[in-house]
């Protein structure tokens, strides 16, 4: 008779034990086209299980399109046209740069996966509804831990522990809270600012002073302000954090970072009502590169969105559980 997995420490209501247990022998192969499964009462005799309980997993995999009923028969399985891996990717937003991620993770998937996507703007709260009604549907669940304000980080890891270790991806943000072994590609804001500003260093030499704009209310990262501080007080820089350019009062000397494109735009702008030099008197890092900064020749320090999104996949595919810190450079331009 067929073996359901059922962790009795899983606080995962049942029939979603039932319908993963089942989802992942058929991804596995355990399972094969045209096998009966046990009925429902003897899966409830089982493991002492409601029936009631039995028939709503195998009505959410027959919805799913996993198995079939067949009256007076029983349930079978399906043919191998369902037996691609179902994946539920949850960004905070979209951006072009996390249309970057997607569409890499997408390419390297292929065929042999079906990738649903949702949002969570942020909003733990949002993030906790959508595991709640996904939570045992999907093989694999690849979150973008973006959480803002800081309150709802207990909520959003709360949420997080409830999906198993092996069904779960961190992308672009690693947790340090969260101790248990799993797949993650992330991004290491702290150092990852401070080691590129660190290789620019002898293009920062002329500036005695610099300045990241960082708005308060944007959902950015706080460590980047971390790493921004650290580089400035170790190479003995003045420095200042400011919400926006738009406020600013340029001075010579001054090299800015800039996290969002409105205040590149205002400082670009700033400086040409001026009689300093961008790249002399005035130097600007950019985050995240785009064409028009290439254009523009705004040296830019960004991480590998592509590079980002095909690890996730080759990793997810080959069941590895092991974290990857992404590719994070500075391309030098003009600007600096």
């Amino acid at each position: 008779m067929y073996k359901l997995q059922l962790n009795p420490n899983d606080k995962t209501p049942k029939y979603k034990q039932i319908v993963r247990s089942i989802i992942t022998d058929i991804e596995r192969t355990v399972l094969n086209k045209n096998e009966q499964l046990p009925s429902i009462s003897e899966l409830s005799e089982e493991y002492y299980l409601a029936r009631d309980t039995v028939e709503k997993a195998y009505r959410e995999l027959k919805e799913q399109g996993f198995i079939t009923a067949v009256q007076g028969k029983g349930f079978y399985i399906n043919g191998k046209e369902h037996n691609k891996m179902r994946i539920l990717l949850i960004f905070n937003k979209l951006s072009s740069y996390k249309k970057l991620i997607y569409y890499a993770f997408l390419k390297v998937l292929g065929e042999k996966a079906a990738v649903d996507l949702q949002i969570h703007h942020y909003n733990a709260r949002i993030f906790e509804e959508i595991i709640e009604k996904n939570l045992g549907k999907y093989n694999y669940y690849v979150i973008m831990p973006h959480f803002f304000p800081e309150t709802d980080k207990h909520l959003a890891l709360k949420t997080i522990e409830k999906i198993p270790t092996d069904e779960l991806v961190l992308l672009d943000k690693d947790l340090p809270d969260y101790q248990k072994s799993i797949l993650s590609v992330y991004q290491d804001f702290e150092n990852d600012i401070f080691d590129a500003l660190e290789s620019a260093k002898d293009l920062l030499e002329k500036y005695q002073r610099m300045v990241l704009i960082f708005p308060s209310d944007g959902n950015y990262p706080k460590e980047i302000v971390k790493g921004f501080r650290f580089f400035c007080i170790n190479s003995n820089k003045e420095y200042a954090i400011k919400e926006n350019a738009f406020d600013e009062i340029l001075q010579p000397k001054t090299a800015y970072v800039v996290v969002e494109e409105t205040d590149l735009a205002e400082l670009i702008k700033k400086t040409r009502q001026t009689n300093y030099l961008i790249g002399q008197d005035i130097g600007i890092v950019s985050f995240n590169e785009t064409t028009l900064k290439e254009l523009l020749e705004i040296t830019v320090i960004t991480t590998d969105f592509e590079t980002m999104g095909r690890t996730a996949a080759a990793l997810l595919l080959d069941k590895k559980q092991i974290k990857v810190k992404n590719p994070f450079y500075i391309i030098r331009r003009k600007s600096l």
